[in-house]
């Protein structure tokens, strides 16, 4: 006889496992299949899905050694603090992101035990609809559910005729194994995985060059970020080429070549000992025999949903990078427990016009809501509060004064359209902007507010003051 449930999850990673332990929490009896590795020593399935594994964890480890490895040579000794040349060992701190990965990994599994989720290794495929819900195979067995939540996410797209190898040729998931540093790394795509990789490895002594096939850098924040961005990433060493076209990638004794047009039209040729390619991700539908049962797939081989992710068969969701919308772990996260608290006929919540983005380099981006271009797009009459880091004493203090504040308000209403921030710790005073546009505030909302002082956030204060030029300390 099949396992039967209430809720099946299909795909272990951020909207799988959050859906799975919500629905949970809803009192739903629930599964969660999973059958990726991500090289686990063991081979089993590992929860976590691609942000936990090879994604936003593990990257995120390789920056902070990065950043302080970077502080070592170069910041230290205007603080007064004297050291040797620092060395960096890279195996140590590949070992260092390894070890985090499966605490975190496992950890998800000791959550699915506490909130009783039953975990299910093998790869979900549709088999047929039944009078009570779905039939799901999951490796070898059948398992029954009144509802299914597909969160299968994406993987990294590749370059039509150059094959991936992960030693010279990578993708996010080799560019976090590089065993070390090479002398010369070059990247395909400015984008959050090229920018995040090239800053890792061009801290720790890489001369990297950065191809985008774009015209513009960073074209969706705000222009005055990228601009700032732009002129930090180069002071760094980032060697960013904007507009290029890619020809033939070929591996060769020494490394790789890369053979590309550049935007002038001119033909030229990039060596280098390593390649991470990241243009962007693919989401995974195959394999989930979508036709079979009838499961609407988009052009760009994304389950189609609504505003609720509600496919078009009945009991059937889906979340994360499998649907619209940015490929962002946290995103996947809120449409996750929107679907499960709709399951259980609550008013699930997943404002998209709130979710925030952050690009963790050095100085980190972060931004939600509306940029000024497109806002100037769309007509809508703003103001504008804009105060740099240089102005506020912790960051003075901590030696972290690159970057600014910008807060965009509307010009009759003052209710906050979008916040952009370059500067330290932007991934978490994003976060104030977030809460501040969820509950429809105003500038002057925010200006009201007591921050603490000093800090960093002190800077978000005085750019909602500047957004009615008063601001106190600039």
């Amino acid at each position: 006889m099949a396992k039967n449930f209430d809720v099946l999850v299909i795909g272990g990673g951020p909207g799988g496992y959050v859906g799975a332990i919500r629905a949970a929490q809803l009192g739903f009896s629930v599964a969660c299949c999973e059958s990726n590795p991500y090289a686990d020593p063991k081979g089993e399935p590992r929860l976590g899905g691609t942000c936990l594994n090879v994604g936003c964890i593990p990257s995120k480890a390789l920056l902070h050694t990065s950043h302080l490895f970077a502080e070592a040579a170069h910041g230290f000794a205007a603080q007064g603090i004297l050291v040797d040349t620092p060395k960096i060992d890279v195996p140590t701190m590949v070992k260092r992101k390894n070890t985090i990965v499966g605490q975190l990994t496992t950890g998800i599994k000791g959550l699915f035990k506490k909130n009783k989720v039953t975990l299910l290794n093998g790869h979900g495929a549709f088999v047929g609809q039944t009078e009570n819900g779905w039939q799901v195979k999951v490796g070898e067995e059948v398992v029954e559910a009144k509802q299914v939540l597909v969160a299968t996410g994406s993987r990294a797209r590749h370059l039509p005729g150059v094959p991936v190898d992960n030693v010279r040729v990578c993708d996010n998931v080799g560019a976090l194994d590089i065993d070390a540093v090479p002398k010369k790394l070059a990247i395909i795509g400015a984008g959050v995985i090229g920018l995040e990789m090239g800053s890792v490895w061009s801290r720790l002594g890489a001369e990297v060059a950065i191809l985008e096939a774009l015209p513009d850098f960073l074209g969706a924040a705000d222009t005055d970020v990228a601009k700032e961005a732009a002129k930090v990433f180069a002071k760094q060493g980032l060697a960013i080429e904007l507009g290029v076209s890619i020809g033939e990638v070929k591996t060769t004794k020494k490394g790789v070549s890369v053979a590309y047009t550049a935007k002038d039209g001119a033909a030229k040729q990039l060596e280098a000992d390593r390649l991470i390619v990241s243009i962007g991700r693919v989401p995974n539908t195959e394999g989930l025999n979508a036709e079979t049962v009838g499961l609407q797939i988009d052009e760009r081989g994304r389950i189609a949903v609504d505003d609720h992710c509600r496919t078009n068969l009945p009991g059937v969701w889906a979340v994360g990078d499998v649907v619209r919308g940015p490929m962002l772990a946290h995103k996947a996260m809120e449409e996750a427990v929107m679907v499960a608290e709709l399951m259980a006929g609550q008013a699930g919540h997943c404002n998209f016009d709130t979710i925030p983005w952050v690009l963790y380099t050095s100085p980190e981006i972060a931004w939600v809501g509306k940029t000024e271009q497109q806002l100037k797009e769309e007509g809508v009459a703003y103001k504008v509060g804009k105060i740099p880091f240089a102005a506020n004493g912790r960051a003075l203090g901590v030696g972290e004064t690159t970057g600014f504040v910008k807060m965009l308000a509307d010009a009759a209403t003052d209710r906050i359209l979008g916040v952009h921030i370059i500067g330290a710790n932007a991934s978490e005073l994003i976060s104030e902007g977030v809460v501040a546009m969820e509950f429809g505030a105003a500038s002057e909302d925010l200006a009201r507010i007591c921050h603490a002082h000093p800090t960093l956030s002190e800077v978000v204060h005085e750019a909602a003051l500047a957004c009615d030029k008063r601001p106190l300390h600039f």
